[in-house]
């Protein structure tokens, strides 16, 4: 069941950062690999702040939300260079 939601999170994830920075779509897979990534990425980065955004759906979804966003921030500065 874990897995499911951190399926269902990846995609959300994906969606609200392709939404947020515009631009190139991914589709639905996309979405959901962007997610996931940025789901680590955030993670990681809220635990080396120590920042704690609160537990439960809404807390995983803005850590990878987050991290979405700084990854596809990355990905567009290293398509440009």
């Amino acid at each position: 069941m874990e897995f499911f939601w951190m399926i269902l999170i990846g995609m959300i994830a994906g969606w609200l950062a392709g939404q947020f920075m515009g631009g190139t779509r991914y589709g639905v897979v996309g979405d959901i690999i962007v997610g996931v990534i940025g789901a680590i990425i955030g993670g990681i980065l809220f635990q080396k702040a120590g920042i704690m955004p609160g537990s439960g759906l809404i807390g995983s979804l803005i850590v990878a939300t987050t991290g979405a966003i700084i990854f596809l921030y990355g990905l567009r500065m290293v398509k440009k260079a």
